[in-house]
């Protein structure tokens, strides 16, 4: 189970991440950079990172082998204690971060250290730019910035057959609370049809970006009998219940020709 930190989990993060930079590293780094490592993964920049939500926990068995920091589109502070090593708990710890990621980035973005940079060309990541800083006793520790393309992304934020409800919309839309939103998409050929509140019917057509993000045009016949017609770009953000809002900018392309902005989030 990967679970995400809390305050309560401060020490147990930091012995993870000390215990393996103490057994592990000393076999690929001078005793500077090692004391560089130490320094750099602090009590208090755990602390930070546990505060900010970005530090996840591998437990196995009542007891937690690994840690992982997720911030943004990057991977780092990614430890599993000595004793849990080459039983896959890494890998799991990574497909986690990279799928998180995912959701939102279309690369992954990595700092590698010698002891694991094996693991990370297994993976797909390619390196990008060798780095060098002085560390103790005059020692220099080497690091490659690495990263790595999440090429099936298109397929993760995939919206064939979810069903959106309208969450909020500025005053001059048509679309409220009651208006249901049937999606679909084939490649990056996306669709909808959505009804309900004063709209009888209505149609949307558009594309896909590597993103998620919605580009589409839509027409709808109201009440009024009046038929709307607008275009739309949409940005996909996942809530913490791991469905899509998508936060919209639209504007009339009939009428007033006015501009406005909606939420609609999945059922």
């Amino acid at each position: 189970m990967i679970k995400l930190a809390e305050m309560s989990d401060l020490e147990r993060v930091l012995q993870i991440t000390h215990d393996t930079i103490s057994e592990i590293y000393t076999l690929y780094y001078a005793e500077g950079v090692v004391h560089f490592f130490l320094e750099h993964h602090s009590r208090e920049n755990i602390l930070s990172d546990i505060m900010n939500g970005t530090v996840w926990l591998l437990e196995e068995n009542n007891r937690m082998a690994g840690t992982v920091t997720i911030n943004g589109n990057a991977v780092y502070r990614l430890f599993v204690l000595p004793e849990y090593q080459s039983r896959g708990y890494g890998s799991r710890l990574m497909d986690f971060a990279e799928d998180n990621i995912a959701q939102q980035f279309t690369h992954v973005h990595i700092d590698s250290s010698l002891a694991a940079k094996e693991m990370y060309l297994k993976r797909g990541y390619k390196e990008k730019k060798t780095c060098r800083i002085l560390a103790d006793n005059g020692d220099i520790l080497i690091y490659d910035e690495m990263e790595k393309w999440v090429n099936n992304r298109l397929n993760r934020m995939n919206y064939n057959g979810k069903i959106f409800i309208s969450q909020n919309n500025t005053e001059n839309g048509e679309v409220d609370q009651e208006t249901i939103f049937h999606y679909f998409q084939e490649n990056d050929l996306f669709w909808a049809e959505y009804s309900g509140g004063v709209v009888l019917k209505g149609h949307m057509i558009g594309t896909v970006n590597e993103k998620g993000e919605l580009d589409f045009y839509y027409q709808h016949l109201n009440k009024n009998r009046q038929i709307r017609i607008g275009k739309c770009y949409s940005i996909p953000h996942i809530m913490k219940n791991g469905k899509i809002a998508l936060r919209e900018k639209w504007q009339w392309l009939n009428g007033d020709l006015s501009c406005g902005e909606s939420v609609v989030i999945e059922k």
